[in-house]
C-alpha cells in the first residue's frame, strides 16, 4: 500500500525531482498508482510536463506549491505525475484524448481520469486564482469532484466511450495502402503552400523550425528538382539562424518562437531540435556551399559539447528557459551590458549584431541579426567570433538554467546519426568519435539485451520505447558510413531483433511504441504520430530500409515496404499530422545504396559522397582486396573488389561502375 506523501524525490527524471517537495502527494505513474485509485475508488489527477517547459514551472509555484491547493488534490484524487519526455506513450493517449474533447493541446497537460485510467475531461494550464479567461485551479477541482459523484454513471459511460476513440485512433490496424511517389508529392505542396515566403517557416505565429515539414520538401525537391522546394528549406534555415530563436553568443537553437519573425524564442533548448538541425544544415550547406550553415553547425556542435554532454559521453536532454524565475534572463543583454564587456569593441559587436525589445517582451532585448549582418559575419568570422566568445565568458558567471541531465535514447540516437553524418561531410573525425562514445555508452546501458529507454545517473528507466531501437539502428548505420566498422551492422541487426521481439503487431506489418510486457499502460498505441520529431513509426521505417541498404538483405527491404505499406493504409486521411511516415514511404519506394571501393592510403572518390550527403542513400565504403560479402549489389552480386570504382543503385537498378571523381559527382547531384 502505498503512503500518503509525496514519492517523487528519488525518481530517474530531474521533471519529477522539481516537484519531490511539492505539499502534493504525487506518485510517478506506475502499476502501484493506478491500483491506488482503484482501492481508493478516486479519480486520478494527471499532471504531465517537461523540465524544460515554462507554463509547468508557472503552474507548479502557483499550485503544486501550494498548501491549500494540495490539501484538495489530497483530499479528492490519487495524483500522478508524468514527465512526457519519460512516458511519451503515456503523453500521447492523453493528449489525443484532449484533443477528441475539443480542447487546444500543450504542457503543462491536466487531466481528470477515472479510478481505470480512462479520461473524462481536462485541460493545460490552469491559474490558482481565475484569470486569462480560465477558472481558478480549486474551483476546477471542485467542479471536478461534484461531477463524479453527482454523474458518475454518465461520466464512466463517456470515458469508455472517449478511450475507445483514442485505442481506434493511435491503435488501429488498417490494409496496406498504396507507396507511390504522388503521396510525397501531394504533402510537399500542402507544406509548401503553407510557407512564409518572406520569413520562412510556416505562416503566421508562434514558428516551429518542424523538421519533418522541412524534410518533405528537401525530399520533394531531391526527387522532382523544383527549386521552389529547396529555396523554401534554405529561407526558413537562414531565418531561424539570424533570428532570436537562435543562441548568437552561445550556440544552439532554441525550441521556438512566440512571434512570426523568428525573433522572441521560448528560450529552452532542446537536444531532439538541434539535432536535426544539425543534419538538415549539413544538407543545405552540401548544396549551396553557404558558410553560414557550415558555421552554425560548428557552433552548434561546440554548444552541445561544451554545455550538454554528460560523463558517460551521451548528452542530456535539455536546457531550461528559466533561470532565477525569469524566463530567458540568461541569454538577453541590454546595450550596457554588452559595452560593459566589450568596452572599446562594442561599436563592432553592433556592426554584426541587433538587439531588440518587442512591447510584447518583458525581458531584457534580444540578440539578432539582420540578413546583411548575418553575411557580414560569416564574411568576419574571427572578429565576430572574438567578441561572443568574451560575452560567453561574462555570461557564464550567470546563474545558470536547470539543465535535464536524463539522456534520452532515441533523442541521443538522432544526435549520433547527425554527428556521423556532419561529421563525414565537414571532415571532423572528432564529431564521429564523440557520436560513437555516446553510441557505446548506451549500448553498454542494455540489460539482458534490452535497451532503457531513460538514463540518469546509474537510474534506468526500462523497458525502451520503438523509437529508441529505431533511432539507434539509423545511428548504427551512419556510424557504419561514417568508419567502416561491420560491427555497427550488427548492433542494428540485434536492435532490430528485439524491435520484432517486442514491439512487434500479430501479423507483423508493424511495430507498437511500448514493449508487450509493459504493465501499466492503459492501451498500446502505434506511434504514428509526428511530434517535434518524427514518429516512432517513420523512424522504424527509415531504420530498417537503411538497414536493408547496409546488409545487402533483400528480405529485410521487403518487410520494410510491408511495414511503409500498412503504415501508409493508416495515415491516408491524417497526412500533416504524420509527414515522418509519408517522408519514410519515400525512402522505401526508391532505396539508394553507393559502394566505393578504392585503396585507403590513396582515396580519391570516398570524399565526393562525404560532401554530398544524401538522405536517401547508404554509403559503404570498402579497401580493394576487401570483403566482398559486405557490398551486396541487387540481386546478390558482388562488385569486382580487385579495381577502384564505385557502384550506384537505386532500387534494384545499378549505374555502370563509376572511376572517376567527376562523373561520380555528376552521377549524386543527378540522382
Amino acid at each position: 500500500m502505498l503512503q500518503p506523501k509525496n514519492l517523487l524525490q528519488e525518481e530517474g527524471s530531474p521533471y519529477l525531482r522539481q516537484h519531490g517537495d511539492n505539499p502534493v502527494h504525487w506518485r510517478p505513474w506506475s502499476s502501484a498508482a493506478l491500483a491506488e485509485a482503484v482501492r481508493l475508488d478516486r479519480p486520478i489527477l494527471l499532471s504531465v510536463g517537461y523540465a524544460a517547459c515554462h507554463w509547468c514551472h508557472v503552474m507548479a509555484h502557483e499550485s503544486f506549491e501550494n498548501d491549500e491547493v494540495a490539501e484538495v488534490m489530497n483530499r479528492l484524487f490519487v495524483n500522478i505525475k508524468v514527465d512526457r519526455e519519460e512516458r511519451p506513450d503515456i503523453d500521447q493517449i492523453y493528449m489525443a484524448a484532449l484533443a477528441s474533447m475539443g480542447e487546444q493541446g500543450g504542457w503543462p497537460l491536466t487531466m481528470f481520469l477515472t479510478p481505470d485510467a480512462k479520461p473524462f475531461w481536462g485541460g493545460t494550464y490552469f491559474p490558482r486564482e481565475p484569470r486569462y479567461g480560465r477558472p481558478g485551479f480549486i474551483q476546477v477541482l471542485n467542479a471536478v469532484d461534484a461531477a463524479w459523484r453527482g454523474k458518475r454513471a454518465s461520466i464512466l459511460q463517456s470515458a469508455t466511450e472517449l478511450s475507445r476513440h483514442v485505442g481506434q485512433r493511435l491503435g488501429n490496424t488498417a490494409p496496406a495502402g498504396e507507396i507511390s511517389p504522388q503521396a510525397l508529392e501531394t504533402l510537399a505542396q500542402g507544406i509548401n503552400g503553407m510557407i512564409d515566403r518572406e520569413l520562412g517557416g510556416l505562416r503566421g505565429a508562434p514558428k516551429f523550425p518542424n523538421a519533418p515539414f522541412m524534410q518533405t520538401l528537401w525530399l520533394s525537391w531531391l526527387k522532382s528538382g523544383d527549386q521552389d522546394r529547396r529555396g523554401a528549406v534554405i529561407k526558413s534555415l537562414e531565418h531561424m539562424l539570424s533570428g532570436g530563436i537562435y543562441d548568437h553568443v552561445g550556440g544552439g537553437l532554441a525550441r521556438y518562437s512566440t512571434d512570426a519573425h523568428w525573433l522572441v524564442p521560448h528560450f529552452e533548448k532542446m537536444l531532439y531540435d538541434n539535432a536535426q538541425l544539425i543534419r538538415q544544415l549539413n544538407w543545405a550547406y552540401a548544396t549551396t556551399g553557404k558558410d553560414l550553415f557550415r558555421i552554425r553547425i560548428e557552433d552548434i556542435v561546440d554548444w552541445l559539447l561544451r554545455e550538454m554532454r554528460l560523463p558517460m559521453g551521451t548528452f542530456a536532454s535539455s536546457l531550461d528557459a528559466d533561470s532565477e524565475g525569469e524566463e530567458g534572463l540568461f541569454y538577453t543583454w541590454t546595450r550596457t551590458g554588452i559595452e560593459t564587456v566589450l568596452g572599446d569593441d562594442s561599436p563592432s559587436f553592433f556592426k554584426y549584431f541587433t538587439i531588440t525589445k518587442p512591447q510584447s517582451w518583458e525581458g531584457d532585448p534580444i540578440i539578432h541579426q539582420t540578413s546583411g549582418q548575418a553575411e557580414k559575419s560569416v564574411e568576419d568570422r574571427q572578429v565576430v567570433a572574438g567578441l561572443t566568445s568574451r560575452l560567453l565568458v561574462e555570461r557564464e558567471k550567470r546563474i545558470r538554467p536547470g539543465r535535464d541531465d536524463k539522456a534520452l535514447t532515441d533523442w541521443n540516437g538522432l544526435l549520433i546519426t547527425a554527428l556521423a553524418e556532419t561529421g563525414r561531410s565537414l571532415g571532423r573525425r572528432d564529431w564521429i568519435d564523440v557520436g560513437a562514445k555516446a553510441f557505446s555508452a548506451i549500448v553498454a546501458s542494455a540489460e539482458n539485451g534490452r535497451l532503457p529507454h531513460s538514463s540518469l545517473g546509474d537510474k534506468r528507466l526500462y523497458p525502451a520505447l520503438s523509437s529508441d531501437y529505431a533511432a539507434m539502428i539509423n545511428a548504427a548505420v551512419a556510424l557504419f558510413e561514417a568508419t567502416g566498422d561491420g560491427s555497427y551492422v550488427n548492433h542494428a541487426s540485434s536492435f532490430l531483433d528485439a524491435l520484432d521481439s517486442w514491439h512487434a503487431d500479430t501479423d507483423k506489418t508493424g511495430y507498437f511504441l511500448t514493449a508487450s510486457d509493459s504493465a501499466d499502460v492503459p492501451l498500446r498505441i502505434r506511434g504514428d504520430v509526428d511530434e517535434a520529431i518524427p514518429s516512432a513509426t517513420s523512424q522504424i521505417i527509415e531504420a530498417m530500409v537503411r538497414l536493408a541498404s547496409a546488409a545487402g538483405d533483400i528480405e529485410m527491404q521487403e518487410r520494410a515496404w510491408s511495414v511503409a505499406a500498412h503504415a501508409a493504409g493508416r495515415i491516408q486521411s491524417q497526412q500533416f499530422g504524420q509527414a515522418g511516415i509519408v517522408n519514410a514511404c519515400a525512402l522505401a519506394l526508391e532505396p539508394s545504396k553507393l559502394i566505393v571501393i578504392e585503396d585507403p592510403a590513396r582515396p580519391t572518390l570516398v570524399s565526393v559522397p562525404n560532401r554530398n550527403p544524401d538522405p536517401r542513400r547508404v554509403d559503404i565504403f570498402l579497401p580493394l582486396g576487401g570483403d566482398a560479402s559486405q557490398a551486396k549489389l541487387p540481386g546478390n552480386e558482388l562488385p569486382d573488389m580487385k579495381k577502384a570504382g564505385a557502384y550506384l543503385c537505386t532500387g534494384l537498378i545499378c549505374l555502370p561502375v563509376i572511376t572517376d571523381t567527376s562523373k561520380l559527382e555528376e552521377a549524386l547531384r543527378r540522382r
